[in-house]
């Protein structure tokens, strides 16, 4: 039974007032609010057992460590990674990338060389590539879609050539919630002896993410957007690839000796993780994977489904409503233009009401482009959203549209 006032009552914030309205969280592709039980987590460990992780001798420090390699086996277990050695804990998606997009480039291509990515990415796995494109040469190409938001899988097959290195896609779009079909592109990819890194940040929170029936060489993704605290983030890697990769950054932690002479680098995972590590950030990250575990990924993604239909029959019944993003696969997550509106009035107009929805490119500015628009009002859905707030949502869209 997926009982969402019960869950609701873990998030303390969702029961403020804006404005004088009751709060209606809509911004969760964004980030996501945390539960009780991640923040006093946190605040216990600073309480309790605040200490430098590893190297410690003190009770401490071996009490701080526990925690923080005990949170590397939490999200091992969650993406169904085979060793803890294959998880590296970094700032969040976007410093994933960068690291992989660095690490990869300077060890793995040569100028000329190709890196495949798709219309809808992200910013952050599209400009780490570029600055490898100015100092490396690598050559970027870009898999096309269709005006339901879906990718055109025979012109992604095209795009592979002998100097083909690296494919690196959205499990989840932000803007359109697409679902990617990423199992089987990482399938084709693989028969053309071709590795795959999958931008996880906005599926890892509303799906069952099993990174080994993936079969996904690298896959990264965020702790503030599955109800986790900002700052801290995941990069999955096989092993045989990181073993592969140069470190990203120098410092403590990823050395095994320095000399003057030669440094030789920690073994896996901390070849990749130089200085301290946000180990009460990794605490928190671990409790909000708990968390939505003891609900079931399952029954979010049921739940949220049913929220998305449901959202999608409402809205559409607004005079003027255009849905960007139809794609049969489909994320909880609705883009979209009223009439003449523009975005950025509508978000305000709905913010006065307590509504809280994103506005602008959503860091997707080729997206845009490509859907000839300059930005969307974006509602995005988590596990603690209701259907009488989507009715909130369309009655204050309604409203709006008769202003203008």
């Amino acid at each position: 039974m997926f009982d969402v006032n019960k869950i609701r009552a873990d998030f303390p914030i969702l029961g403020r007032e804006v404005y004088g309205k009751p709060l209606v969280y809509l911004d969760n592709g964004a980030t996501t609010q945390k539960p009780r039980v991640v923040v006093e987590a946190m605040t216990d460990e600073y309480y309790s057992v605040n200490a430098n992780v590893h190297r410690g001798v003190h009770f401490l420090s071996q009490r701080a460590t526990e925690l923080h390699e005990g949170s590397r086996e939490t999200v091992r277990a969650f993406i169904n990674a085979r060793s803890t050695s294959e998880i590296v804990f970094t700032r969040g998606t976007t410093e994933s990338i960068n690291l992989l997009a660095s690490s990869f480039t300077e060890s793995q291509m040569s100028e000329g060389d190709e890196v495949i990515i798709s219309t809808m990415e992200h910013h952050s796995n599209i400009v780490p590539w570029q600055l490898m494109a100015a100092k490396h040469g690598i050559v970027i190409k870009v898999i096309p879609m269709n005006d339901l938001g879906e990718l055109l899988l025979d012109e992604y097959r095209k795009l592979f050539t002998p100097k083909t290195r690296l494919v690196s896609v959205a499990h989840v779009s932000n803007v359109l919630g697409t679902v990617n079909p990423v199992a089987e592109m990482i399938r084709f990819a693989h028969e053309q002896a071709v590795p795959v890194l999958v931008d996880g940040a906005q599926s890892v929170p509303h799906m069952p993410v099993d990174v080994q029936a993936l079969d996904a060489d690298f896959y990264v993704f965020s702790g503030h957007k599955v109800y986790g605290p900002t700052g801290v983030g995941v990069l999955y890697g096989k092993e045989a690839w990181l073993d592969r990769l140069p470190p990203y950054q120098g410092g403590g932690e990823m050395i095994q000796t320095v000399s003057f002479e030669k440094t030789t680098f920690n073994e896996l995972p901390f070849k990749f993780e130089a200085g301290t590590p946000d180990f009460v950030g990794t605490t928190g990250l671990a409790r909000a994977l708990d968390y939505v575990s003891a609900i079931g990924m399952d029954k979010i993604a049921a739940y949220e489904h049913e929220l998305t239909t449901y959202a999608t029959e409402r809205l559409m019944q607004i005079p003027g409503m255009r849905i960007f993003g139809q794609a049969k696969e489909k994320g909880s997550v609705i883009s979209f233009l009223v009439g003449d509106i523009h975005h950025f009035d509508l978000g305000t107009l709905l913010d006065r009401l307590g509504i809280a929805v994103r506005t602008g490119h959503h860091c997707a500015q080729p997206l845009m482009q490509r859907l000839g628009i300059e930005g969307t009002v974006r509602a995005s859905f988590g596990l603690y959203n209701t259907k009488e707030e989507i009715d909130v949502l369309v009655a204050g869209i309604e409203r709006v549209s008769r202003m203008f």
